[in-house]
């Protein structure tokens, strides 16, 4: 089986919610710029950011911060959003050969859908989709990736993952999964801890032994 991350990995959606997410804890008096969301947020949830910055600054996040991010980020998915070059080549590739796959993301269930139905890639995935919702620990507790196994009906070890977080790629191993890594977005190095790192899809596609796709 391959459990897919969604964010950054099956849709282009670590810019758009990185540079809204930034922008939103600067209005709140938490300067941060782009580059700094990217590197000391992406692949968390809203919970762990808010864990973050108060072991920062010793201060919390303003009430209605979340929903405030939510509102901010739907309305910016539904403008921009797009599915990351080759990702519908590689899943179609997997269903023809027969391989089972679905994803894992750290994503609210909200959001999660609202991302496969604006890119498209709902059709593929159907039920087999999981999110931080559905577990008590997210992300990079490995929770998450060992719930879907177990709702795939696929041993644990029998499992890659691709992901292109640090927090994703500790998950994964946690799980006893072999990971990917995906560095589109996120340099290479810091996801060294991975069995395997690529760069695009078509790397990932002939690291999982499909044809070649067009990369990202």
């Amino acid at each position: 089986m391959v459990i897919f991350d969604n964010d950054g990995v099956l849709v282009d959606s670590e810019p758009i919610a990185n540079r809204v997410l930034a922008d939103l804890l600067t209005e709140c008096g938490f300067p941060t710029t782009y580059e700094g969301s990217v590197r000391r947020y992406m692949g968390g949830t809203l919970d762990r950011v808010r864990d973050l910055v108060r072991a920062d600054t010793g201060r919390e996040l303003p009430d209605g911060f979340a929903q405030r991010y939510r509102e901010r980020l739907k309305a910016a998915f539904e403008r921009e959003l797009r599915a990351v070059r080759g990702i519908p080549d590689v899943l179609d590739a997997l269903a023809e050969r027969g391989t089972p796959f679905c994803v894992a993301s750290s994503s609210p269930r909200d959001r999660l859908d609202l991302a496969l139905r604006v890119t498209g890639l709902a059709s593929r995935l159907g039920h087999r989709v999981y999110s931080a919702d559905d577990v008590r620990r997210g992300k990079p507790a490995p929770d998450l990736f060992l719930h879907a196994a177990v709702r795939m009906g696929v041993d644990p070890s029998h499992a890659a993952v691709v992901e292109d977080s640090v927090p994703g790629v500790d998950a994964a191993l946690a799980a006893g999964m072999t990971c990917v890594g995906f560095a589109a977005l996120t340099p290479a190095d810091r996801l060294s801890r991975a069995a395997y790192v690529v760069h695009d899809t078509a790397g990932l596609a002939k690291r999982l032994g499909l044809p070649a796709v067009a990369p990202a």
